[in-house]
């Protein structure tokens, strides 16, 4: 695997993605009248922007210098963790977002503890990086999947849904 290949590719789609979210959120402004379509707006841009955040630290730290990424990845992690776990406290009766929230924090947390004891991935017969980039792969599925979530049901204006 060419990490540096696949986190630059990595990283910019994941700063693509945020961008496409942006102009998705500009074309419904009410979304962020809502205080709770807000906090689901903001979590998807946090969903799609710690990642890309954390390609380019490894895309700075890569293999020579693996202490820069992993004290990014364990940063930028409890970051997720924290907004997803808040998220989740007031995530409605709606089971599928309740368990993407959960899958996302679950990620964001053995992203930290790889950050943190890189030796762990090794007992997958994985380098710490590649451990790193499959999670991340993780994080932008679920990302995926609340968007479509979040533009199918309760994202969609009301004379949509009648």
């Amino acid at each position: 695997m060419d990490v540096s290949t696949f986190y630059a590719l990595f990283s910019a789609t994941c700063f693509t993605l945020v961008g496409l979210w942006w102009n998705v959120v500009q074309s419904h402004a009410a979304w962020m009248g809502d205080p709770s379509l807000r906090r689901v707006v903001g979590g998807i841009y946090l969903s799609f922007l710690l990642p890309a955040l954390m390609g380019l630290f490894a895309q700075v730290g890569g293999t020579e210098q693996p202490q820069v990424w992993r004290a990014a990845f364990v940063a930028l992690s409890l970051v997720g963790c924290v907004c997803t776990l808040r998220l989740l406290a007031r995530s409605r009766d709606d089971r599928f977002v309740t368990w993407q929230q959960a899958g996302a924090a679950l990620l964001y947390a053995l992203i930290a503890v790889v950050g943190a004891r890189p030796e762990l991935a090794r007992h997958l017969g994985l380098h710490p990086i590649q451990a790193e980039a499959l999670l991340l792969i993780g994080l932008i599925v679920l990302g995926h999947a609340l968007v479509w979530r979040f533009m199918a049901g309760e994202g969609r204006a009301e004379s949509e849904t009648a």
